[in-house]
């Protein structure tokens, strides 16, 4: 089952899953058609069946829309399906499939997406307990990153949110872009306000001296709260700034930070010239629904040098190294998106594509009318213009529009083939560039692309499957094959003659090869290919309902006419996952080379976690060295091992090492201890940082975190390890 379409919503996730004051006077339930061809049955039961396009409006506050409902008008629940909005007061949610009660609110998803400032929560199969306010999801993701695209993004195997007390996520993996870097046994995050209080952070650092990093924590009201930062290293000096988090409610919300700090030795850059003494870093974000699905976001990063979040801000740099500024609105209709993007190069030395702006509205698949046919498009006009970071010589600048439609016919054969066919064609413009770096003149580019999808589900079940040791109480077993055959002429303009601002960006995962999901607009070329895949799950019922023992996707592409410099096969992917006990996972994802014979990528990771006591997590990771597009000049073999144990009620510890395999090099280690204080848990730890060229990087710290508002727990990777270093 492919996973349903979500859009972001710009809700707080404390105020989000927070229950509803009820009304002084029951609600009324109220269901009208959206359109002419809509159709609404009543039955004698008291269902109510609604079909092509239905609202139901529950008092003055709750709005739903769907394609298809069902309703029992008595006891509120109802079944929706397909293109769904549900709006309650300030809350939003959207997908494809959900189940709700009118008056209790209990609701159960097969997926969701929501998300604001600090962070955006995903996932799967969400499940509402209104009794207990607890809400839980399966393979879910949590990010921080709040760029239109995130780079970097916490993948969990299940989620578990407690109405303003805390989002806490198990078995969870650290992405940057589509790389897994860090995995975490257990990531906890406050959503509670909290007291006044102070946190320091003594320590010694290489790079630093011995410093001590310090911030007195305000909470003004509920809807006003910050922090007062004021740190002191020996070798660079003093570093000190405000923060503010405030939420002015239907007038949106947002954070605004700033830090400056007097480098006594800030060094050079990349480029090797020296570095100003007086550094700054400012970052200010707010977003706000302005009315019934119209949002906006903006956000701004400046910062003095790009070194600068490197040099006083590790665990942010690690997270995001080149940080954007931007505007983002975008308006939802059952139907259509429309979304303004604006774009400035805020940061000279971050190279950057202004959108100045970029307007684009997006039809999404529908049915057209009764017709057997379904429809998508997307249509974009903009501004843009290429800054460098280096060579302002390089610079140019176009407008470019860009306009995309396409026809699908879904088709069932034998009941239980899936067939869709689809044919669809691009026309986009270019003006003629301005500036030195492209001297191209106005063109048009037309692009036809059609192809089709196959696929089918099978399943066989095992009843009396059994085994105590393994947990199993019966087996399922679902196989998915697809085939999708994508074929693309060759357009009249080629990428190279034209200018290049939205181009394909190498990845460790394969690319997209159907309209529209592919986006690289201006590298579009001819494509001939199928992309071939099978999936397997075998699944089993345990405590917690239906678990995955295994799942296994393969997936390539078969080129029938390759380009320049392409073999006939694309590489080969395999993402596994295997969870024999609910305490012991693997997870192996790899990128085979067919034409050269060789892997490019295996990146595998195994943990034991039985309790609460101890946990074991080893993994290696390998990227072929020699590979212009995604490693670097030497590759990348590294062994990693991460192991937590508890002694007793008091004392805890952790050990973290990341070994280079290619040249011996012991490149990070980490080494904790806890101590578990009645209101408070303490953290020594100590890292060792081998930088090959320079001297080694080196750091002992003692973090302090209250047990009512913590930064981390005893011995639950709660952030990355940098955070405990008081980065």
């Amino acid at each position: 089952m492919k996973l349903p379409r979500f859009f972001l919503l710009l809700l707080p996730a404390w105020a989000l899953f927070c229950p509803m004051a009820s009304a002084q006077e029951q609600p009324v339930l109220q269901i009208e058609g959206l359109r002419s061809e809509s159709e609404i049955i009543r039955q004698q039961t008291g269902v109510t069946i609604g079909s092509n396009g239905v609202v139901v409006r529950y008092g003055t506050n709750t709005v739903l829309t769907a394609n298809r409902i069902t309703l029992n008008e008595t006891s509120g629940d109802v079944l929706a399906e397909g293109e769904i909005t549900l709006q309650n007061e300030d809350q939003l949610w959207m997908g494809d499939r959900l189940q709700y009660n009118f008056k209790t609110r209990q609701m159960q998803a097969e997926a969701f997406k929501t998300g604001s400032a600090p962070f955006y929560v995903s996932g799967l199969s969400l499940r509402a307990d209104s009794t207990n306010r607890t809400y839980s999801s399966a393979n879910a993701i949590v990010t921080t990153d709040d760029a239109a695209e995130p780079g970097y993004r916490i993948r969990a195997k299940s989620l578990k949110i407690v109405t303003g007390k805390y989002i806490e996520a198990r078995r969870a993996t650290l992405y940057l872009g589509g790389v897994p870097i860090m995995y975490y046994p257990y990531y906890r995050r406050s959503l509670e306000r909290h007291p006044n209080y102070f946190v320091l952070t003594p320590g010694y650092r290489s790079l630093y001296g011995p410093y001590l990093m310090g911030s007195y924590h305000w909470s003004w009201s509920t809807n006003l709260d910050g922090a007062l930062n004021l740190d002191y290293r020996q070798k660079r000096g003093v570093g000190f700034g405000p923060d503010f988090h405030y939420d002015l409610g239907r007038l949106g919300r947002g954070e605004f930070q700033y830090y400056f700090a007097h480098d006594e030795d800030p060094g050079t850059d990349l480029a090797g010239r020296p570095i100003r003494e007086d550094r700054s870093r400012f970052s200010f974000s707010h977003q706000a629904t302005l009315r019934t699905n119209l949002t906006a976001k903006v956000v701004v990063r400046d910062q003095s040098d790009a070194q600068m979040i490197r040099d006083f801000f590790e665990s942010e740099y690690r997270e995001n190294t080149q940080p954007r500024s931007f505007l983002e609105v975008n308006q939802l209709w059952s139907n259509f998106s429309l979304d303004l993007l604006a774009q400035a190069q805020v940061n000279d030395f971050f190279q950057t594509v202004e959108r100045l702006p970029d307007l684009k509205l997006t039809a999404v698949r529908q049915q057209l009318g009764i017709s057997p046919f379904y429809y998508e498009g997307e249509n974009s006009a903009g501004y843009f213009r290429f800054q460098s970071a280096s060579n302002p010589l390089t610079n140019y600048a176009a407008v470019r529009a860009d306009s995309y439609h396409q026809l699908l016919l879904p088709q069932t054969f034998f009941g239980w083939l899936n067939v869709t066919p689809r044919v669809g064609g691009r026309l986009t413009h270019y003006g003629e560039t301005e500036g030195f770096g492209s001297t191209l003149r106005e063109q048009d580019r037309a692009v036809f692309n059609t192809g089709a999808e196959f696929s089918f589900k099978a399943s066989r079940s095992w009843g009396g499957a059994r085994s105590a040791f393994w947990d199993v109480n019966e087996l399922r077993h679902i196989i998915q094959p697809s085939v999708n055959y994508v074929y693309v002429p060759s357009p009249n303009k080629l990428p190279r003659e034209l200018p290049q601002f939205d181009g394909e960006i190498p990845s460790l995962r394969l690319l997209p090869v159907e309209f529209p999901d592919y986006n690289a607009i201006d590298s579009i070329d001819s494509q001939n290919v199928l992309r071939l895949s099978l999936r397997n799950k075998l699944q089993t019922k345990r405590k917690d309902g239906i678990d995955n023992l295994a799942n296994w996707a393969l997936y390539t592409d078969w080129r029938l006419k390759p380009r320049r410099g392409q073999g006939s096969f694309a590489d080969i992917f395999s993402d596994l996952d295997l969870k024999p006990r609910s305490w012991l996972t693997f997870n192996s994802e790899n990128r085979y080379d067919v034409d050269n014979g060789h892997w490019r990528l295996a990146d595998h990771t195994a943990t034991v976690q039985p309790n609460d006591v101890w946990s074991v997590r080893l993994g290696h990771r390998y990227l072929r060295s020699n590979d212009p597009a995604f490693s670097s000049e030497l590759g990348n073999n590294l062994i990693s091992s991460r192991i937590y144990y508890r002694f007793n009620e008091n004392w805890g510890a952790r050990l973290a090492h990341y070994f280079e395999a290619r040249d011996g090099t012991l490149e990070e280690q980490y080494y904790t201890v806890y101590r578990d204080f009645r209101s408070w848990t303490a953290a020594l730890t100590f890292r060792v940082r081998d930088n090959r060229l320079c001297e080694d990087d080196f750091t002992v710290a003692v973090t302090f975190s209250l047990k009512a508002f913590p930064r981390f727990k005893m011995g639950q990777d709660r952030d990355t390890p940098s955070l405990l270093l008081g980065s």
